[in-house]
């Protein structure tokens, strides 16, 4: 023991003897309130000081010292009053007890602490990025980064903290060393009870990496259209078209395939299919067509084609395509390709509708000639 740790010792025995008088249950609350007192008065002093220093820094210093505020005043606290139970006349065995307490506390706290300052880093990391443009993919990119790391750290120092502050504590520390040494089954045991959540922590750091998913990406799963509402570091939350919710573990998305319409950016190609009559003059259903999606807002002004696809044995397929600036704009885009073609071939052009041919031979007979598919036949009169 250092030479200055017992000389303390003994000013303090000499200094409580002159206390005899007063119960010693008194004697020790009086040393705790007073250090307690003088570590609130330190930890004002400090935070003060430490404001002063940061007050022209960025913001993230300055963030981190007003959330650590109330973790730093806990830390001082459980130093002044280990240091009081430590120099009032507590006997040696519950006050080496209290101080293993203590200990274990203050490691804890540590961790509390360096969660906070995580968390205050990702929170002004974010504010670099807004989400709520229409051109959002560096800001979804930076955010799913930024959400997965941030909750695998926030577990990783979660076991680390717990650890520690186990190592702290003989009974726990000696338990756990013979269980690692002799319990082999218990631990092939504890690895496949731990395996599906160590898998989807990997997808995650693989996820966080790669990015094949952003959130507020419009994907496709399980035959399912939606946006990535949320990625936790388990489990992904996919906000579908109808507001339902589609909950899946990450490692989900690393095993199976799916579709992502804003994989490289949020501008999508939509596609509206039409059958023609053949007699349809294509010419002027592109005329009609083009001016169409160039009045349209939702048009990006990139893709606009129209074109026959496919011939069947009644009618003629026909495909429009037209480029939009986000998947909901696509789909809507779409739609309103349908409603004014369809009015544009009733009203201005109404050779392109499909319709049923029938020829009459000199017997008076009827023979069907090409029509649209699921059209009925006309029955002879």
């Amino acid at each position: 023991m250092p030479p200055f740790i017992i000389d303390l010792t003994r000013q303090t025995a000499r200094l409580w003897r002159e206390f005899a008088w007063m119960p010693e249950w008194l004697v020790i609350g009086l040393v705790l309130l007073i250090f307690v007192g003088a570590g609130w008065l330190v930890h004002a002093l400090a935070f003060a000081v430490l404001r002063r220093i940061v007050r022209n820094r960025d913001v993230f210093w300055r963030g981190v010292v007003e959330r650590a505020r109330i973790k730093l005043r806990v830390l001082v606290l459980i130093t002044a009053v280990a240091i009081g139970v430590s120099v009032s006349p507590l006997d040696p065995a519950p006050s080496a007890d209290v101080r293993a307490v203590l200990l274990f506390v203050f490691i804890l706290a540590l961790g509390w602490l360096a969660s906070g300052v995580l968390d205050m880093w990702s929170v002004v990391h974010l504010k670099k990025f807004n989400i709520a443009v229409e051109d959002n993919l560096i800001a979804r990119k930076h955010l799913t980064q930024t959400r997965i790391l941030q909750r695998v750290a926030k577990l990783l120092i979660g076991f680390v903290t717990l650890g520690l502050a186990l190592m702290t504590i003989a009974g726990f520390r000696q338990w756990g060393v013979s269980l690692l040494a002799s319990a082999g089954v218990v631990g092939i045991i504890a690895g496949l009870a731990l395996q599906p959540m160590l898998t989807n922590m990997i997808a995650g750091i693989q996820i966080a990496l790669t990015q094949p998913i952003r959130i507020d990406d419009a994907v496709i799963v399980e035959g399912e259209w939606g946006n990535v509402e949320e990625i936790t570091s388990t489990y992904v939350v996919v906000k579908l078209w109808d507001w339902r919710r589609m909950v899946l573990p990450l490692s989900w998305f690393i095993t199976n395939p799916f579709q992502n319409w804003t994989r490289e950016n949020a501008r999508l190609i939509g596609t509206a299919m039409f059958y023609v009559d053949y007699a349809a003059p294509i010419d002027r259903l592109r005329e009609g067509y083009e001016k169409i999606v160039r009045a349209s807002k939702l048009w990006d002004g990139d893709v606009q084609v129209l074109q026959v696809t496919d011939i069947t044995e009644r009618v003629l397929q026909v495909r429009c395509l037209a480029s939009a600036r986000s998947a909901g704009v696509a789909f809507d885009l779409r739609c309103e390709i349908r409603e004014k073609m369809m009015a544009f071939m009733r009203d201005e052009c109404p050779e392109a509708l499909p319709r049923d041919r029938v020829e009459l031979d000199p017997n008076g007979s009827t023979e069907p000639g090409p029509s649209a598919p699921g059209t009925p036949r006309p029955r002879p009169s």
